[in-house]
């Protein structure tokens, strides 16, 4: 019983808390600021045995123009286009707006299935709100509290019959398809194909302005964020499902996060920003693989550095990808120039790849495709642990470990404790000892000799006294019974 519910309506009617409360999450932003949300977020929703997909909009406003709202508006428009059903919510306390009529009005239009619902009834001082709301002629209101959790039985009253409706129909419409039910073992060392239950998990990071939402709107083929020429649009991290297939025509099904533009802390004031800032954040620690979106006019800022710097200290494969690269003129100088900054400047991801996209025309988006597809197969990439104690030979014997207060190292064996990011051990003696040169010498050299190029390496060297639990802990005293038992024994 899967379909859509879009919850449109007025600016800061609590469309967003309705959604929250739906996907047992706190994924949209909330404030008492009217217009926080910009763009079309979706979740899986749960009402009692219901399970449908919920789309949160930005606040319908009178607004035709090109304007940010005129473009938000549009967007909403979209996404009652898309939806099943319309939850179109009103805000009792202050009762029936103009604009409420104009946008009833609008959904009797375009909308198959609509359902109306006066929030914030709580309470007596919404009777009135609630009575005048049967003067949109959409029916009987629902009086609903989004913030206390009150009138969902009510709602689900209303989408019950609907989702029977709906899941009727999928039934008539599935096609007869025979299906290989046989099983085979999975290779543990195999890197995760992606499917639609478990997506790529992909972030787009950046800072503001870099021109992440069209780049997404590029790959989704079609305009699903909001983009304008104003810094700082997107507020929330917004995820959409997506099936991007590469030069070879293979769709590799994705989640990909928009995320907002991320500012120097001391310029990121407003409550609101830091909300949004720390929800791309999030989304950071959530990804597998991050792409870093860069200004071709201005790359390599400070602010740049700090955010590539932090998807490689959450151990996420990492992209960087060089936006607006259609209006560059000397290319050949400019690519030259990026790959210096980048070896200099960001020494932790050298040989991460470095692409040059255009995401308002489209081009490069088949070798980001390919460089996030190979970042993604590095990141999982496992060694045998023969491989790595021959390789250890060989670098011990090339640059023995040094010998710190006359105390030589000594390097005993290797293993790869985990991936995604990949993880090594090293048992040794004096762990505390390894100077941290040493420790880069052999990280770079996992890189260069595994094929590893700008992949987060974790590196930990361990003595042999660690591998033993039980080291440190004093021996139990005998109890009575084991006194006694001894003592028959002797008998």
């Amino acid at each position: 019983m899967s379909f859509t519910l879009a919850i449109v309506g007025r600016p800061n009617v609590g469309k967003s808390t309705l959604f929250n409360r739906l996907v047992g999450k706190r994924l949209a932003l909330v404030d008492d600021q009217p217009g926080v949300t910009r763009d079309l977020r979706e979740g899986a929703a749960r009402l009692a045995d219901l399970r449908f997909t919920v789309i949160d909009t930005a606040g319908l406003e009178d607004v035709t123009d090109d304007s940010l709202q005129g473009r938000m508006r549009r967007l909403t428009e979209r996404a009652v286009d898309m939806a099943d059903v319309c939850l179109f919510m009103i805000d009792a306390r202050t009762g029936i707006t103009p604009t409420d009529l104009v946008f009833a009005d609008i959904l009797r239009k375009r909308a198959a299935h609509v359902i109306l619902a006066a929030n914030k009834a709580e309470g007596a001082a919404a009777d009135a709100g609630v009575i005048e709301a049967y003067s949109l002629g959409l029916g009987e209101p629902i009086r609903l509290s989004a913030e206390h959790g009150e009138g969902l039985n009510d709602l689900y009253t209303h989408l019950m019959p609907l989702a029977d409706a709906f899941a009727e129909k999928a039934r008539d419409d599935a096609p007869e398809v025979d299906v290989d039910v046989s099983e085979e073992d999975e290779d543990e060392d195999a890197v995760r194909v992606p499917t639609k239950a478990k997506p790529l998990q992909v972030a787009v990071v950046g800072r503001p302005n870099a021109g992440k939402s069209t780049l997404i709107n590029q790959i989704v083929k079609e305009d699903r964020l909001l983009t304008g020429p104003e810094a700082g649009i997107t507020r929330d991290a917004i995820s959409l499902m997506t099936e991007w297939a590469g030069p070879d025509g293979v769709p590799v099904p994705m989640r990909i996060f928009d995320t907002a533009g991320m500012r120097k802390k001391a310029k990121v004031q407003e409550k609101l920003e830091k909300l949004s800032v720390s929800d791309g954040l999030r989304a950071v620690k959530f990804a597998e693989v991050v792409v870093v979106l860069l200004d071709a006019e201005i790359p390599f800022e400070q602010q740049d550095l700090r955010i590539a710097d932090l998807a490689e200290r959450e151990g996420r494969a990492v992209v960087i990808a060089v936006n607006k690269w259609d209006i560059e003129e000397d290319r050949q100088g400019k690519l030259k120039d990026l790959k210096e900054s980048f070896e200099r400047l960001l020494p932790q991801l050298r040989g991460a790849p470095l692409i040059t996209v255009s995401a308002k025309t489209g081009r490069g988006l088949d070798r980001l495709h390919q460089a996030i597809m190979r970042a993604y197969e590095m990141w999982n990439r496992r060694v045998t642990t023969a491989q790595l104690n021959r390789w250890l030979s060989g670098m011990m014997e090339a640059h023995p470990p040094p010998a710190p207060q006359g105390k030589r190292i000594k390097m005993k064996y290797m293993t790869q404790a985990k991936t995604r990011p990949p993880g090594f051990v090293v048992m040794c003696s004096h762990p505390d000892k390894v100077p941290e040169s040493y420790n880069r010498y052999l990280v770079n050299g996992l890189r260069i000799d595994f094929d590893m190029p700008g992949t987060p390496i974790r590196l930990w060297m361990r003595g042999q006294s660690d591998a033993n639990p039980y080291k440190g802990r004093k021996k139990a005293a005998p109890s009575k019974l084991r006194k006694h038992m001894d003592g028959k024994r002797k008998d």
